[in-house]
């Protein structure tokens, strides 16, 4: 089975599944991890027929061990964590794949990104961000197009001079730090879209998405603000266009998992932990259980709320320590 070609071709929900549970046999094979964890729950995979019965590894041993089928890596991305905290570690063995999920999930949404001029309020300083990369690479795709890291109030200005549609991508602090400085103007809406990655990565007081957008749409003259879910451990990524309601990409999908029983998915419009499969993700693990909190609010969007009150799932920090 070729995976790398065939992810980015679903097209339907039954493709979805097929190879869901192809890779789920390929991951008890491939990674060491994964399986020894499925051993510690005894869980006989044999019996796993449906996706609505493969676990999900916690997000937290992305911390603590190597996750990756692949004696090598083309890349290590790190999470950029607080102070003191221990960092997770995405063990990266083809970077085609991600550079494969980084434009067609874009272009899923939004179109070709070569119809787009990016203006991106990042840090710099970060080589080994995920996120940093993600949007590094829209810059150099579309570097003739005038995209670039915005630093100074001129590189904005030119917004008004672009032909091209233009994609104005931050994180929050970031932009809230240069609209307090700045004031553009107003531009012509249909040709202008502001996505926030969300988090103030402890810059500033957090604040929560609506007061965020109230602020952002504010400034730009804009009727939305949409956002961009992705994480470390993950090569894809989900969009909100309008009102922070996520979708994402056909080889990507979400559950949201009781908060008491985190084994057990609970219905739409109900709010508990984020799990998630992506495809992409099959030289590591395509099945995360995360510590997000989030609704789904039907079978193509949902909502992302928050972070769970405790970082490790019940019962799984004994197990991180007795996988190796």
């Amino acid at each position: 089975m070729n995976f790398k070609k065939n992810i980015f071709s679903i097209t339907s929900k039954k493709e979805f599944e097929d190879l869901t549970l192809e890779l789920f046999h390929y991951q008890i094979i491939n990674n060491k991890i994964y399986r020894n964890y499925i051993n510690l729950l005894k869980i006989n995979t044999l019996k796993i027929k449906n996706i609505s019965d493969i676990p999900f590894l916690p997000i937290s041993f992305f911390k603590t061990h190597r996750i990756c089928n692949k004696k090598n890596e083309d890349i290590i991305f790190t999470s950029s964590g607080t102070t003191g905290s221990i960092k997770s570690k995405h063990y990266v063995a083809d970077l085609s794949i991600y550079m494969n999920s980084i434009q067609k999930g874009f272009e899923y949404f939004y179109g070709p990104i070569n119809k787009f001029k990016f203006l991106v309020f990042f840090p710099t300083d970060r080589i080994d961000s995920s996120l940093i990369y993600m949007v590094n690479y829209f810059i150099q795709k579309t570097y003739k197009n005038g995209s670039c890291f915005v630093s100074t109030y001129e590189d904005i200005k030119t917004i008004y001079n672009s032909k091209k549609n233009i994609l104005i991508f931050g994180l929050s602090f970031s932009l809230l730090d240069f609209i307090e400085k700045y004031n553009i103007g107003k531009y012509d809406e249909k040709k202008l879209i502001i996505m926030e990655t969300g988090g103030m990565k402890g810059k500033r007081k957090e604040m929560i998405r609506e007061e965020l957008h109230y602020i952002l749409k504010k400034y730009f003259h804009v009727n939305e603000i949409h956002s961009e879910y992705g994480m470390t451990e993950l090569l894809s990524q989900a969009y909100a266009k309008k009102k922070g309601l996520f979708q994402c990409p056909p080889w990507m999908r979400i559950y949201i998992r009781d908060l008491e029983d985190p084994f057990m998915h609970i219905n739409n419009n109900k709010i508990g932990g984020i799990d998630l499969i992506d495809l992409s993700n099959y030289l590591s693990c395509p099945f995360i259980s995360t510590d997000d909190l989030g609704k789904k609010i039907n079978d193509n969007e949902f909502e992302v709320l928050g972070r769970t009150d405790l970082s490790d799932i019940r019962g799984c920090n004994i197990m991180n320590h007795s996988i190796l």
